[in-house]
Parts: structure tokens; sequence; C-alpha cells
């Protein structure tokens, strides 16, 4: 085959992208294709969905896999990077590419670490992530990020004024627990929670976010239904543990967001405190709370397991000093977030693709 440019294109729609299911020349994905014979050089860039793929290796290694066999050997190919983020902006929050709910329906199985260890994973791997504390009756987000005593200021806008959103570890943060004093309870009817909420979205100056994780309260009611209904969310994450009792209320939770009138994409099961684990028996997995939950409701309700995040000692430890374990590079629990954001941006990316 002789060198040229449908000749190269030609192979390269031998690279399927696995979510998407479409080779990448006719999804578009393949820019600024250049080579030069007589340096043996071959460069080209692969436009993403989002930044905080987890594909970029795969991608790379198919397309020195497609290309020698045209180039010949000897060939030194550069395979380089951009991203566009797909997404789903609203009127509502125009700068927030993909609003992404984090929910059970019970409370205590671990949605607000999930929630801090997502979006920071997910900005330590290049996306621009915002995080918002929607548990006004109980917000925690601040503990975990060691911002209990922060206080937002206020800019204003047309007039307007803005609460700006905290920033830490890479990620913008706002809550509930920032403006109220430590301590203090909310005891909030639905439609003030509601208001509270929106108002909590609405008058902050996010910036512009690839993705605005969504720390949920407890429960099916008005929280719930204002965020599904009034803000189209591109989807659910929900959180189990693997005992039944759990199991059940996520149960509810999903068979809401399904309804008709809510219709919010489940993007996956997260299976969190799956098994303890300690450095002192690695082998080991210690079933405290039973196993397979995660996986029967995947199974179940037909969405993926995104991810079993174990139980260690240091999660404790470091959550109690506002320290998010997805941080560590060489922590298990470290690992499985980071591997869990890049589960979620690939659920993401195959709900639009199905939408559209």
């Amino acid at each position: 085959m002789s060198l040229s440019e449908s000749s190269l294109y030609e192979a390269l729609r031998q690279v399927i992208d696995p979510d998407l299911r479409r080779d990448i020349v006719s999804a578009g994905m393949v820019k600024g294709l250049a080579w030069n014979i007589q340096d043996r050089k071959l460069s080209l860039t692969l436009q993403l969905t989002t930044p905080a793929c987890p594909l970029k290796d795969y991608f790379r290694e198919e397309v020195h896999r497609v290309l020698i066999p045209v180039l010949g050997d000897g060939w030194q190919i550069e395979v380089a990077f951009s991203a566009q983020t797909v997404g789903v902006s609203t009127d509502a929050l125009p700068n927030v590419r993909n609003l992404v709910l984090v929910g059970s329906g019970k409370g205590g199985v671990g949605k607000s670490t999930i929630s801090v260890n997502l979006a920071v994973a997910l900005a330590h791997q290049g996306a621009r992530t915002g995080l918002v504390d929607a548990d006004i009756y109980g917000p925690s987000v601040p503990i975990l990020l060691g911002l209990e005593a922060a206080r937002p200021s206020v800019e204003e806008k047309e007039g307007k004024p803005y609460l700006v959103p905290l920033r830490k570890y890479g990620i913008e943060v706002m809550s509930i627990g920032f403006l109220v004093p430590p301590g203090q309870a909310t005891p909030w009817r639905g439609p003030m929670a509601s208001n509270t909420l929106r108002q909590l979205l609405l008058e902050t100056a996010w910036g512009e976010l690839d993705y605005l994780i969504v720390d949920m309260p407890p429960g099916t009611g008005d929280i719930q239904l204002t965020l599904a209904q009034q803000f189209r969310p591109t989807g659910a994450i929900l959180v189990t543990t693997p005992q039944r009792v759990a199991q059940a209320d996520v149960e509810k939770a999903l068979t809401m967001l399904r309804m008709p009138l809510v219709q919010v994409p489940i993007l996956g099961i997260v299976e969190n405190m799956a098994y303890f684990w300690t450095p002192e028996l690695p082998e080991r997995k210690f079933l405290i709370f039973g196993e397979g939950g995660g996986s029967m409701l995947a199974q179940k309700y037909g969405v993926p397991l995104l991810a079993q995040i174990p139980l260690t000692e240091e999660v404790v430890h470091y959550s109690d000093k506002g320290i998010p374990v997805a941080m560590l590079e060489e922590n298990p629990v470290g690992i499985a977030f980071r591997q869990l954001a890049g589960e979620v941006v690939r659920a993401i990316a195959k709900t639009l693709s199905t939408a559209a």
C-alpha cells in the first residue's frame, strides 16, 4: 500500500472506540495528521470526549498497531490528545457540562466519601471538576476536605450576589456546611430544603466545569425530585454496601430515578466497603458486610458495577484529617477511586452516545 493520506486514514479506521463503538475516523476524532518521509516521523492528535479519558494508552497502542504495516519499520509515531468534553449543559447551569448525582436512598453507605474522592480523582486526571454538598441536613463534605472553618466570599455579577466556590485539591466546592456554624442543626422542611439547594446551585459562581458532582442526601424526596426534574442530570451513580438492607434502599432510589416523570440515566453501581483490606494480610479480603450486593443489583437492573471500593484503616484516618484517599498514589483505595473515575467518564460517554 502506497503512503498517502487515504491509506493512512483507511488504516486508522481499524481503531474502534470501545465506548462509542465507532472507528476513530468516522467519529471525527483524528485531527492534525501529518508526516515527513525524510525524517520518518508521523504525528496526529486524537480529540477525546473528556480530558479524564482512561483509554489514552489503548488508543496510542492501537494507532501504532494499525499504522506500522502501512509505514514500515523505523517510523516514529507521535500521538497527542486534546479534549472537548461532551455533555448536556442547561440554561440553569450553563458553565457545567455534566451534572452527576451520587445517591443511595440510605444513609451511612459512604456517599460523601465516594463523591469527594470521585471529584478529586477526576480532577487528578485532568477534568475541570466541581462538588456540591446537597446533603443540607447533615453536610460532611467540609470535614472530608478539611474545610470546616472555611467560608466562601461573595462577588457581584450583573448586580446580583454570587457565592464564590472554595477550591481545594483541584476542585471547586460548595456546601451548606460553609454557611452555618459547625454543629448547628438545619431542620429544613421539604420545600425549604429544595429551595435552599436550588440557591446553592444557581447562586454559586461556578467556573467552566466538565463535571459537577452532587453529593445527595439519603431518601427519595423533594431534593432528589428537584435535582432530577429541574437540572437535567447527565446521570446518577448509586452507592451501596454488600448487606441486604442497603440494597433494598438503593433499589428504591433506582426505581425512582427511572420513573417517567424523573428519567435520570443510571451510570452504574458502586459497592462501597466491599471488603476490609489490611497490608498485613494483603491476600485476604475480609467480607465484613457480606458479598455480592453490588453485583446482584447491577445484574438485576442491567447497569454496570462501576467499582468495589475496599475499606481500610487509612480511609478513616485520612478522611478524618480532610485528605481524600484518591490523592494517595500507591494506596489500593486510592487506585480504586482513580479506576472508578475512569469508569464513570466511560459510562457518561456511552450514555450520551446512546441518547444522541
